[in-house]
């Protein structure tokens, strides 16, 4: 509902809001961003896992039945069974043929801390999921600040060149009445009046350039911009600590989960206790002698304790935790390739800002500086010491100057956001 009412807002037009900030596109991403439901399906799978090794508690029962037949049964020895003959006693032995239904009820007493390791890995698994999900979805955030400033630095240059073509405009307005005068000819007219179709085509070109930038973000935040402006970020300030990533956060759920599966290890390792019951009905039962007389079928029940212990497991053992081992230390250099990786990233940045800090400084001079060479000429133009020639290339010079200032202002913003970014600031 929330983003139904602020997908409505972003439809109004930009006059009657403020415009739209990084911040406020970040989020719309990655609320948008079709991964960001797996954490749901995450927690769903992990209570699963957790419900079915809670399970391992709950008594389990059995119900199995069979019947076969044999080929030799027991009975009495023929001597024996003569004498019994002749006293009047006929005991006919078991027969061959069987048949027993049993129902068997099994309760664990102790299973050696294997339920209480697949809790363990369960929750650990679904961490490292979650971990996981947060670096891509970090991801995505350099991913949205590219085509944001990417369309900034586009607007800069549609502005610059509109202002270009103001003044070209008026430029050429008074060209003509210098012409009428007079004072100017017509190939000057002409020059003008040809910079000022080129700067019209030049903006028809970024226009266009800009809006499939707009159309590309509008499909990572799920909203339309329409002609919502796109707000400047403020210039901050980067602390030189490194914050929590969320990459060194997966490199930590991942030995977690190692860890997990070093204590299933070590736990199929011990044995296992449990208390049984079963209950047998059936051909022959458990009192032999009475089976041998009679083939009705008996109800017959057995209770005890039964032990378990996998002595296989010590085999592979080594084995096991070993390959463990490798899998840590493996995480190990993945974890000192990402930092030095950022660590190079973040010289570099703050090499890149230092160089765009001191171009900004000199552009604001050097564009002060061709405004009032530019302002000169159109003096000089009216006094018909220069030529048309000569305006044209002073206005260019300042168009330029005050392009390059606000590419280098956005440069150097999109500098600053991106060593945040590296160092989760």
């Amino acid at each position: 509902m929330k983003r139904f009412v602020l997908c409505l807002l972003l439809a109004i037009p930009a006059t009657r809001l403020a415009a739209q900030s990084l911040e406020e596109c970040r989020r719309l991403a990655r609320e948008h961003y079709p991964e960001i439901r797996q954490y749901d399906l995450i927690s769903q799978t992990e209570q699963y896992d957790l419900s079915n090794a809670a399970r391992a508690w709950i008594p389990q029962i059995g119900l199995s039945g069979q019947a076969m037949w044999q080929n030799a049964a027991v009975n009495f020895p023929e001597a024996f069974s003569g004498m019994l003959a002749q006293q009047g006693l006929h005991i006919p032995g078991m027969r061959k043929d069987q048949y027993k239904v049993a129902l068997d009820i099994s309760q664990t007493i102790w299973d050696g801390g294997q339920s209480k390791a697949d809790r363990t890995i369960a929750e650990a698994d679904a961490a490292e999921q979650r971990s996981r999900l947060d670096v891509n979805l970090y991801d995505l955030q350099s991913r949205v600040d590219g085509l944001y400033f990417g369309i900034l630095l586009l607007d800069e240059q549609v502005a610059q060149i509109e202002a270009k073509i103001g003044l070209l405009e008026s430029n050429l307005s008074r060209m003509r009445v210098y012409r009428k005068n007079g004072i100017a000819m017509q190939a000057d007219v002409d020059a003008v009046e040809a910079e000022l179709l080129a700067a019209r085509q030049s903006l028809g070109q970024i226009a266009a350039s800009r809006a499939s930038y707009r159309r590309m973000l509008e499909l990572f935040i799920g909203c339309r911009l329409k002609d919502r402006v796109l707000e400047r970020p403020a210039l901050r300030e980067v602390k030189s600590h490194f914050s929590a990533h969320p990459r060194i956060a997966w490199f930590d759920a991942q030995h977690e989960k190692l860890e997990a599966r070093r204590d299933a290890v070590r736990s199929s390792l011990t044995p296992r206790f449990s208390a049984f019951a079963q209950g047998l009905y059936g051909y022959p039962g458990l009192d032999m002698f009475k089976s041998m007389v009679s083939a009705d079928w008996q109800l017959n029940a057995i209770v005890g304790v039964r032990m378990s212990w996998n002595i296989g497991a010590f085999y592979t053992k080594r084995n096991h935790l070993g390959k463990i081992d490798a899998a840590q230390r493996q995480i190990d250099v993945q974890r000192d390739i990402f930092l030095f990786n950022t660590r190079v990233q973040t010289a570099q940045d703050d090499g890149e800002i230092a160089r765009l800090r001191k171009a900004v400084t000199e552009d604001t001079r050097i564009v002060e500086l061709r405004r009032s060479v530019r302002m000169a000429a159109e003096s000089k133009l009216e006094n018909g010491v220069i030529d048309a020639t000569d305006l044209l290339q002073k206005i260019t010079d300042e168009t330029s100057a005050m392009l390059s200032r606000s590419i280098h202002e956005i440069e150097l913003l999109q500098a600053v956001y991106r060593l945040k970014h590296t160092l989760n600031q």
